[in-house]
């Protein structure tokens, strides 16, 4: 049971962005780019698991955000042979309840965040033909033109 107050950790966050295209600068290089498809920020916390991976690259791939014949969001990101940018934000775990400052003491480190990281693009790449990432520690510039807009939030535990 969770307290209304309380945020808990224990579980892999997302942003989930329905994109007509997305890309991803460092250092004035492209790093990764799409076109129709999906951006995903993923944030990482220092007890996720493998089942947190599996379960969350799962539900991105299969989540259905995408219009059908008749306007109604009822097809996936897989339906529509679409391709997914994923881009490494620890910033998800910023807790601002207290202060100006965030905390992101929840966040994992980041050895363990980019295996996770890793490993969930690779996850993805069962599910999509064409997977993206940005480049893990990097200052990045993300640029994207949201179809929409359609963002959502998802994590591995079902809080939202």
């Amino acid at each position: 049971m969770y307290i209304e107050t309380e945020i808990r950790g224990d579980f892999m966050r997302a942003v989930v962005q329905r994109v007509n295209n997305a890309s991803v600068e460092v250092e004035g290089n492209i790093v990764g780019s799409i076109e129709k498809g999906i951006l995903v920020l993923l944030g990482v916390e220092e007890m996720d698991t493998e089942e947190d991976i599996k379960y969350l690259a799962e539900k991105v791939c299969n989540l259905r955000i995408f219009d059908d014949e008749e306007g109604k969001m009822n097809l996936s990101l897989i339906d529509v042979a679409g391709e997914l940018l994923v881009v490494s934000q620890f910033t998800l775990y910023g807790d601002c309840r207290k202060g100006r400052r965030p905390n992101y003491m929840m966040a994992a480190k980041p050895d363990y965040a980019e295996k996770m990281y890793l490993s969930f693009v690779e996850e993805c790449k069962k599910y999509i033909k064409k997977v993206e990432k940005g480049q893990f520690q990097a200052y990045m510039k993300v640029k994207l033109e949201n179809d929409g807009p359609v963002t959502l939030l998802l994590d591995s535990k079902k809080n939202f």
